[in-house]
């Protein structure tokens, strides 16, 4: 006869103590069913299910609780029954999904959200990490960074319900939630396609243009409209070309220098450059910028819009090609991504507009960043709250994972 056992070891971590508690197990020829251990603050929780032949759990508990005593730690035994153990082994064909929550901080009142949400789904957490790296008291960071990662397992009751519980969370309580399914397609992301104007830069370029030729406020009336989804994309870039007719084009040089890049940018794609992401720009402004912003920093593809030019060296109002809208930015991505060889569920979106819609919804993980009412509440997930290097918790990367330059 067997018997199955849960160990609960807790107390202050140190180095060899897992190594001591296996040394016991060892002798003793004991199974382990399952492992887990957590570390908070050098305080250690360790759970091991042990399955160990009945004439031995005696002498197995008494020889670990010398241990324990030994080490300095607190040690519990919880006998299992064969039916309890295999409803947890049931449980293992149940669906897996990891959510995400981030913010500038997380508090108390934001994790009851998170876990009651989760409950109120029927769902079940099977693990808590924390992706976000230690945050000094005394001296902390300008622009903090705080996130937290759940695993959970089950079936969502109402996935509309769900979907539509995050976005409120995110406006009442400043947290942004991403929920994706816990599959190799999420642990093996391999392309990522940015939207420019707004996502990698805090300005649409057009705007800038727009100023240094005196039209700024007709412009930006006729951005904003396209922004919300109010007119077609092709037609307001149309429209706001002509009003652009005989800028000179040295302009463009000296906005590109002085371009505001949206927090995080750097970090982001220092981290996806070392790891092997392939990077796309597919945007609706202008391929000087985009060529401009893929110098600084290696990115692999650029696709935007081509402005004519004419002899004396001025815009003529007019652009050349197709114009990259929202439809071309979902084929573009495509196109990319058979070129790769990558599966579409392995690709990312990032944009802030209307006209990056279809390539968020076309990808394997489309992310809505300070974007429009609309375009959050039609993308899959959304960042909100923090800077563009939030991508990174999205994709499952701990600031621990990251050297120096990667935790800036």
């Amino acid at each position: 006869m067997e018997e199955l056992i849960i160990l609960r070891i807790t107390g202050e971590d140190r180095p060899g103590l897992t190594a001591s508690i296996m040394d016991i197990l060892a002798r003793y020829d004991v199974d382990i069913q399952d492992i887990g251990q957590a570390d908070i603050h050098s305080t250690l929780s360790l759970g091991i299910l042990i399955r160990v032949a009945e004439q031995n759990s005696g002498y197995v508990m008494k020889e670990l609780l010398f241990k324990a005593n030994e080490l300095g730690v607190n040690i519990r035994f919880q006998p299992v029954t064969i039916e309890e153990y295999e409803a947890w082994v049931s449980r293992q064909g149940k669906n897996r999904y990891i959510l995400t929550a981030l913010g500038r901080r997380l508090k108390a009142k934001q994790i009851e959200a998170v876990s009651q949400l989760i409950a109120d789904q029927g769902l079940n957490i099977d693990g808590i990490q924390r992706l976000s790296g230690r945050d000094s008291i005394l001296r902390p960071m300008e622009k903090t960074r705080a996130c937290i990662q759940f695993s959970v397992r089950g079936t969502p009751k109402d996935n509309e319900a769900l979907h539509a519980a995050l976005l409120k969370m995110s406006r009442d309580l400043e947290i942004d939630c991403s929920f994706q399914t816990d599959n190799m397609y999420r642990r093996m992301r391999r392309l990522i396609c940015f939207d420019m104007d707004s996502t990698l830069i805090q300005t649409e370029v057009i705007d800038e243009l727009a100023r240094a030729h005196g039209v700024y406020e007709e412009v930006a009336a006729i951005t904003e409209q396209a922004m919300r989804g109010e007119i077609d994309f092709k037609e307001s870039f149309t429209q706001r070309c002509k009003l652009l007719k005989g800028l000179d084009v040295n302009v463009m040089k000296d906005i590109a220098e002085n371009l505001p890049f949206t927090e995080g940018v750097d970090r982001l794609m220092y981290v996806l450059k070392k790891y092997g992401y392939k990077i796309a720009i597919l945007s609706g402004g202008f391929t000087f910028f985009g060529e401009y912003i893929q110098k600084k920093y290696g990115i692999d593809y650029v696709y935007a819009n081509e402005l004519e030019i004419d002899d004396s060296g001025h815009l003529t109002g007019n652009y050349v090609g197709e114009v990259v809208d929202g439809r071309r930015k979902a084929e573009l991505l495509k196109l990319i991504a058979q070129v790769e060889k990558v599966d579409l569920q392995q690709t990312i979106a990032v944009g802030d507009g209307a006209n990056d819609l279809p390539m968020l919804s076309q990808a394997g993980l489309g992310i809505a960043f300070h974007a429009k009412p609309r375009v959050v509440a039609n993308a899959q997930q959304s960042i909100n709250t923090i800077g563009l290097d939030g991508v990174l918790y999205f994709l499952g990367f701990k600031d621990s994972y990251l050297d120096e330059k990667g935790r800036e």
